[in-house]
């Protein structure tokens, strides 16, 4: 297994088939997302296919891939590809817009619509004490409507946290960064680290042998939610089978949501797959049920 890399991004100024790149806005284990103009002069936003732990770009604009490490490589690329022209062809409001495609320096890079905002994980981190239960029911609806787009189209997203859920300035979420390319490097050879984030990934994205499905999202879905009250993950999924120490959402928060929300999110948790919603519509019915607000909420 190669070890992590960090990467240089592209500099201010370079240009790609007439887009221009300003600046750097993130960086993950698998990409680099940019800040750039179209030959317009429009904001957009450039996801570049760039995997850490096969690849590393310390100087000019190709990654360098080591020949052991190529395959993989390759494989992860055509995933990212698949997963743009996937992307490209949803139209929801509440799932990213993937616009145009480029290839240059032996990668390729999706072109996306950039919209203000933030993070759902930065307006936790803001909101420490947690969110009201009409702001989580709000958010997370929506939030589902986009996931059951994202299914309708035979799709999976396999890391759905709160980094991934991009808030517009009034507050409508956008669901980013699917998990594709991950998906197609855990497949592409033993020596490979796993693809998955911890709290988030429900057990069956453990080893090679789960069934995944909806089911698998509705997981990530209900870990999100989870952290927007705790202002942390929950624990890890495999350390949870080991010995489960997660306190239940309706014990930990029982004076200050809805017994039907904090249910809903402890169904979600549910570490057996057939015993949570199954569907993201299922999940969304759920949120949209009549239910008794408590006496305080927090801000």
């Amino acid at each position: 297994m190669p070890p992590p890399q960090t990467s240089i991004p592209l500099p201010q100024g370079h240009l790609i088939d007439g887009f221009r790149f300003e600046r750097q806005i993130s960086l993950g284990g698998f990409s680099i997302v940019y800040l750039a103009h179209d030959p317009q002069g429009v904001a957009v936003a450039i996801k570049e296919y760039l995997p850490q732990s096969l690849a590393n770009r310390t100087v000019g604009f190709v990654p360098q891939v080591k020949p052991e490490y190529r395959q993989a490589y390759q494989n992860g690329m055509m995933a990212f590809y698949e997963e743009g022209i996937a992307l490209a062809r949803l139209k929801h409001p509440n799932v990213v817009r993937v616009i145009n495609f480029l290839r240059a320096h032996d990668t390729v890079y999706l072109v996306m619509l950039y919209e203000r905002g933030r993070t759902l994980h930065e307006h936790i981190r803001r909101h420490p004490g947690g969110f009201s239960e009409n702001f989580m029911r709000g958010v997370f609806m929506r939030l589902l409507s986009g996931l059951r787009e994202v299914h309708a189209n035979k799709l999976l997203h396999l890391d759905i946290k709160p980094s991934n859920i991009w808030l517009r300035v009034d507050g409508n979420p956008v669901l980013i960064d699917f998990g594709a390319a991950r998906q197609s490097l855990q497949q592409s050879g033993p020596e490979l680290r796993p693809v998955y984030t911890p709290g988030y990934a429900a057990p069956e994205q453990y080893g090679r042998g789960g069934d995944q499905g909806p089911w698998t999202d509705v997981y990530a879905v209900g870990a999100s939610m989870y952290a927007c009250l705790a202002a942390a993950a929950p624990q890890p999924a495999d350390l949870r089978a080991a010995e489960d120490k997660l306190v239940p959402a309706s014990r930990r928060w029982a004076d200050k949501y809805s017994p039907q929300l904090l249910d809903t999110i402890d169904q979600c948790l549910r570490l057996d797959p057939l015993a949570r919603p199954q569907s993201g519509f299922s999940l969304q019915r759920m949120l949209a049920a009549p239910y008794t607000p408590p006496l305080q909420e927090p801000q």
